[in-house]
């Protein structure tokens, strides 16, 4: 099995590349072991000392390390090997009876459905493809007073480029085709 890893713009995450689907639909995120306690995979990688937190996308693994431990060329060859060692023994990467993240509650006026449809649409086809690439995501949560509120995950989630990727990039795309937003904030 190879697996191959990219640099993700988050210096403590990595996006580890297995060759096969990870999660047929839906993500999964745990940002401590309990939260991992629904994946085996998850298990497994903090099992490794520096792992923080793992997110499981459709064929994409991110690994983010905790601040002030080794650094990547001490842990990834052990996450490399957790990956390597779930995959070759056949367990699944969610327990039976596990689906994968549902989403979260939503909030909007009834009143801005047609400009929460489009946020939406923006996000799918613009915004989720590009994030993905770098590891991570960007789920929609809400819409009030011309205020996208939005929901940074994996490799996105603690990026300190994530706010500029917000500013520059989200808020100015949502402002081009929809001129009811003013602004968009991550929420977690």
């Amino acid at each position: 099995m190879f697996i191959q890893t990219e640099a993700t713009p988050n210096p403590a995450t990595l996006k580890f590349l297995p060759g096969k689907v990870v999660l047929q639909e839906g993500t999964f995120e745990a940002r401590d072991e309990g939260a991992a306690a629904r994946s085996p995979l998850a298990r497994a990688l903090f099992g490794v000392a520096g792992v923080s937190g793992v997110y499981l996308g459709h064929d994409f693994i991110s690994v983010t390390k905790a601040e002030g431990e080794p650094g990547w060329p001490q842990v990834k060859p052990a996450v490399l090997g957790a990956i390597m060692e779930h995959f070759m023994s056949g367990a699944p990467v969610l327990e039976a009876g596990h689906a994968p993240e549902e989403a979260a509650e939503e909030f909007f006026d009834e009143a801005d459905a047609d400009t929460v449809a489009t946020i939406k649409d923006l996000l799918e086809t613009r915004v989720r493809p590009a994030v993905a690439g770098d590891g991570g995501d960007i789920t929609f949560r809400g819409f009030r007073d011309g205020v996208v509120f939005l929901e940074m995950k994996g490799a996105c989630s603690g990026c300190p480029s994530s706010t500029a990727t917000l500013r520059q990039g989200v808020q100015n795309l949502f402002r081009h085709f929809l001129p009811d937003v003013r602004e968009v904030q991550a929420v977690s």
